[in-house]
This record gives structure tokens, C-alpha cells and sequence, in this order.
């Protein structure tokens, strides 16, 4: 039997630096690492049944948008010691009309909003008043990412219903526009990063995607110190080791929610794209990723290698 310390499921080219990054951390710290990717999946996949192969923690970034890996995922769930972000819980932040009523309760602002049933269980409405929405509101699925099936400054009830039926079968929520104040240069629109117990605020310009971290002058400058505490407050709430959240500050000093929880978030580093993530950040995260591994498998394998 071959033992390793993390199993680490992936499947976007993207991904590749990131995942560099966490196997040098975990070398570091005498942790051992195996990658199971498309071209390897179909021979660990009986390995790891039969018990041939076994990694202590698991840490899945490739099911959600490739159902092959859901078996190993399943494995995952009763043959690991721990599973980084695990699927029953993200699967529940996906969910954007779960999460709103879930942010509410806990106290967190969000915006104004409508949550609307299927299209397909529902086809017609009763009248919708969308005038305390404002002029303009953003009309969004449950579920997706990356802005797909988003629709910004709306105006009418038509757009509600032609956007309906792009996804009959997903829930939509309308929501009142957040309009950020300036804090100095930039705008009030933050992207907060949370690994592990560490919070990363940065600046998050919503037109070029480009990250700016907030520095510590910044934060005690302007008092963005709720963006930490919105965090960890996500963070127990969805009980997710590492996820993102959009902030945006407004005119009457409300920290607002605008983006709830993004799983398998983009760790592109921003020396390879203009619009990655600040490289001193990913690294970080791939270090706490590693000591929460340490934590739940403590360095005794001694390997260190991947598996063909």
C-alpha cells in the first residue's frame, strides 16, 4: 500500500502553479502529495477502492466541472481523515438563494432582493413590484459563476422573464445595485480571500478584475477591518476551508455582501495574468493549506512523488 499525506483532484491548466506551490509547501513540511488528473483518474481511481493507494486528506478542484470525479469524491468522503472543503457543503454555497437567507440570519448585510422559483416549476408570476429594487437592479441564477447568465443594469420585468427561461431550471434572484463609495483612488469593492483561519482583503476593480491588496495602512486608514470579520463569519457558516466573497463598501458605512460564496476559486497567480491573484497570497494559502494538512496527517510517510 502506498500512503500519501494529500490527494489533490484537478483538472484546469490553471491551475498548474497553484498546485506547484502547495506540493512544494507540503515538501516543506515532509508532507507527501499525489495529483489525480483526467490522464491518471481511470487507473487510481480502483487503486484507491481496493485500498492500494491512500491519502490522508483530500482536496477536490476538479468535480464541479467534471462528473468523473464525483466516485473519487464519494471515496473521499468515508476514506480520508479530512476533506478540504467537502462536497456536501459546497454544494450548499453554491446555491446563491440558499446562502441569502443564511447571510441575513447571521447578521451580514446583502443586498435588496427577489428570489424567484424555477422557470420550470413555475412558468408564470404574480405581479412583481421591482420598484424598491431601484431603477436598475442585476438579475442572477442560483448557481454559476464568473458572471454566467448574469444580467446587469435591468430595467424591466421582460428582461425577468426572457432571463427565466436561459436557465428554466434554476432558481433567480433580482437584487437592488450596490453603488461602492471612493476610498482615496479607488473604489470600495473588495474580493476577500479566506484560507484556513487567515483572511486576505484585497481591492477588486469590478471592470478590469484586477487584484490590489489592502494593505495594513489601508485598513486601519479607512476601518476595513469588518472585511476580516465577514469572513470568519462566512467561513462558519459554510464550514469551507478556503473560498472567496465580494465586499463592497457604500455611502451609509455598510459593509455589503454582493457575491456571497465562490468555491474553487481562481488561483491564477498575477505574475502569469494580469488578473490573478497576488502571488504572495496563493502562496500563502498553499502554506495554510499545508499545516491544516499536517494537522490531520502528521509527516511519517516520507514520500513525496506522484503517482502515472
Amino acid at each position: 500500500m502506498c500512503m500519501f499525506d494529500l490527494g489533490i483532484a484537478w483538472n484546469w491548466e490553471y491551475d498548474g502553479d497553484f498546485v506547484r506551490l502547495l506540493r512544494t509547501a507540503c515538501r516543506i513540511q515532509g508532507l507527501s502529495v499525489i495529483e489525480i488528473m483526467p490522464s491518471n483518474l481511470q487507473e487510481m481511481l480502483p487503486l484507491l477502492v481496493d485500498g492500494r493507494v491512500r491519502t490522508k486528506v483530500f482536496l477536490d478542484r476538479a468535480s464541479d466541472t467534471d462528473p468523473r470525479f464525483l466516485h473519487l469524491v464519494r471515496w473521499a468522503h468515508t476514506h480520508t481523515a479530512y476533506h478540504l472543503n467537502p462536497y456536501e457543503q459546497a454544494c450548499r454555497t453554491w446555491d446563491k438563494t440558499t446562502m441569502h437567507p443564511t447571510l441575513m440570519s447571521a447578521g451580514l448585510a446583502t443586498p435588496l432582493t427577489i428570489i424567484l422559483p424555477p422557470y420550470q416549476e413555475e412558468p408564470s408570476l404574480p405581479p412583481l413590484d421591482l420598484s424598491f429594487l431601484g431603477n436598475n437592479f442585476t438579475i442572477k441564477p442560483a448557481h454559476g459563476g464568473g458572471g454566467e447568465g448574469v444580467i446587469t443594469e435591468a430595467t424591466s420585468v421582460d428582461q425577468v422573464v426572457a432571463a427565466r427561461q436561459e436557465h428554466p431550471t434554476d432558481k433567480y434572484l433580482l437584487q437592488a445595485q450596490i453603488v461602492p463609495i471612493e476610498l482615496g483612488s479607488r473604489a470600495a469593492w473588495f474580493r476577500v480571500l479566506y484560507c484556513a483561519g487567515k483572511v486576505y482583503p484585497c481591492w477588486w476593480d469590478t471592470r478590469t478584475h484586477v487584484y490590489h491588496r489592502v494593505t495594513f495602512a489601508e485598513e486601519c486608514r479607512y476601518r476595513l477591518s469588518p472585511l476580516r470579520e465577514i469572513a470568519e463569519s462566512i467561513a462558519l457558516l459554510c464550514g469551507l476551508d478556503l473560498f472567496s466573497t465580494e465586499v463592497a463598501l457604500t455611502a451609509e458605512g455598510l459593509f455589503v455582501i454582493v457575491d456571497y460564496v465562490n468555491d474553487q476559486i481562481d488561483l491564477r497567480l498575477q505574475s502569469a495574468g494580469f488578473d490573478g491573484v497576488p502571488d504572495e497570497i496563493v502562496w500563502s494559502i498553499a502554506e495554510r493549506l499545508a499545516t491544516l494538512v499536517a494537522v490531520y496527517a502528521p509527516p511519517a510517510s516520507g514520500l513525496d512523488g506522484r503517482y502515472h
